[in-house]
């Protein structure tokens, strides 16, 4: 089991790279030396997408963000992307989204686009010899957020991370995250952490937006009301190994996180007026747990 999920993820990213080139299947497989046939068959099963269908929604996710972001004509985009005209593109588009591309880009709302699909996680990875020689001692730092709102879907129930997903479909709530281009500088789309509710840990994902945020509030989410500015304590660890290092890391800073005492810098917890926040990028800046403080009057 392990050694096909390693090798459709390494499918997965070498089609992100080719997917505009529309590689044919034969070409596809011999990426990991198997047949057509069997390599398109476990792909399915362990994805959950057939390979046709995963590069149709790529190219497709890569074109919403091309008519979001840039003024490259609607024909040079559909043919960038790999759709053999403009007319194919508007009918794939709308088929999938239910707005032709020209609308979509006059009014940009949120969609459910396709990102680059993860199958190899923590819980799967084969560790063998690898030793975590590399991990550093958590850290604590000050940061000012100025105020904003929130965009998301909150738990319902007591969570500390991760337990949200198999409650919501997880590539549904990253695509329109993701096509959401009105993000708050500071809190970003894809942001998360928990907010206290009777002394219980919700957790929540989504992204922050500006307090006057007009626009689309997508099925399921919540906008909060205005969360005033506050300074935040950082928790922080350094970029680490993610499928290796990161149960290790998320234990050692959240440790830190929940047990630090703030009276000790002359501080209190603000976890009344706003809530904490959580950025896990771990190759690029580690992982950190932000929690709201206010000077001790």
């Amino acid at each position: 089991m392990n050694e096909w999920i390693y090798a459709v993820q390494k499918l997965l990213d070498w089609i992100d790279g080719h997917v505009i080139e529309n590689p044919s299947l034969l070409e596809i497989s011999k990426q990991v030396g198997y047949s057509p046939w069997y390599c398109s068959e476990q792909f399915h099963r362990i994805s959950g997408m057939t390979i046709k269908e995963y590069m149709a929604k790529r190219r497709l996710s890569m074109a919403a963000l091309a008519l979001r972001d840039t003024n490259i004509p609607l024909i040079d985009i559909a043919l960038e992307y790999g759709f053999s005209s403009q007319q194919a593109l508007t009918r794939a588009f709308t088929a999938a989204y239910g707005c032709a591309p020209s609308a979509y880009r006059r009014n940009p709302v949120p969609l459910p686009l396709t990102m680059k699909k993860t199958v190899i996680t923590p819980s799967n990875y084969i560790k063998g010899d690898y030793i975590m020689s590399n991990l550093a001692v958590p850290s604590y730092r000050m940061e000012f957020i100025p105020a904003h709102r929130f965009l998301g879907v909150y738990d319902r129930v007591e969570t500390k991370n991760g337990p949200i997903w198999p409650a919501h479909d997880c590539d549904l709530m990253t695509g329109i995250v993701q096509s959401m281009k009105d993000c708050h500088p500071i809190v970003t789309n894809h942001a998360a952490g928990w907010k206290w509710v009777n002394g219980e840990r919700k957790y929540f994902y989504g992204l922050g937006v500006d307090i006057d945020y007009k626009g689309p509030i997508p099925e399921g989410f919540v906008l909060t009301d205005v969360i005033p500015e506050s300074y935040y304590i950082v928790f922080n660890h350094p970029p680490f190994e993610y499928l290796s290092e990161n149960a290790e890391v998320m234990k050692r800073v959240e440790d830190l996180a929940w047990n630090f005492d703030p009276k000790t810098i002359g501080y209190e917890w603000n976890e009344t007026e706003c809530q904490d926040y959580q950025r896990h990028y771990p190759e690029v800046i580690g992982y950190q747990v932000l929690r709201p403080v206010k000077r001790i009057k």
